[in-house]
């Protein structure tokens, strides 16, 4: 292990140089490893008989470091970090979306309520209820369509209320 250190002592400036190169502007100890360790397999890897050394480590550190970069680059395009709670409600699985009380207001069957609820609440597609209900997706897209013509016109005459294209009350 000796040797290695020695090594890792020369090949310092090699990694700093890279680091620098590939404009690296945070988390320099962890990419300082990276480096680390290519130098490591390099060394373990490196055949005399075909060259020099130098290039060898150079070309094994850089590539190890644009490996690392892409890794981080791939995770942080898949993982966004939230640093404010407000919106841990949207997550969280104990909070129960239910129908909004002015709907008790309108005159639905049981049918008509759970296709409601199967829409909105449980976030189901018109092709999947097509399927459950055994009907054609152009079917259950006009009872999607009646449906809520209905709540809007018994809204609408109840109270008075004026719903826009939303669904959302004005």
């Amino acid at each position: 292990m000796d040797q290695f250190d020695k090594l890792v002592e020369q090949y310092a400036p090699m990694i700093s140089a890279i680091i620098r190169k590939l404009h690296i502007y945070r988390e320099f100890e962890m990419f300082r490893q990276v480096g680390k360790v290519a130098l490591w397999q390099a060394h373990e890897r490196f055949d005399e008989n075909k060259g020099n050394f130098t290039p060898f480590a150079y070309r094994s550190i850089y590539g190890a470091m644009l490996d690392e970069l892409k890794r981080e680059s791939r995770f942080t395009s898949n993982v966004t970090v939230m640093e404010n709670d407000s919106f841990e409600w949207i997550v969280d699985p104990y909070i129960k979306e239910e129908m909004p009380d002015w709907l008790d207001q309108v005159l639905l069957s049981l049918e008509e309520r759970a296709l409601l609820e199967s829409l909105f609440i449980e976030g189901s597609s018109v092709a999947e209820l097509a399927n459950q209900h055994k009907i054609s997706l152009a079917g259950m897209k006009k009872r999607r369509e009646r449906l809520l013509k209905k709540v809007k016109a018994q809204l609408q005459r109840e109270e008075g209320i004026s719903i826009n294209c939303n669904g959302v009350k004005d």
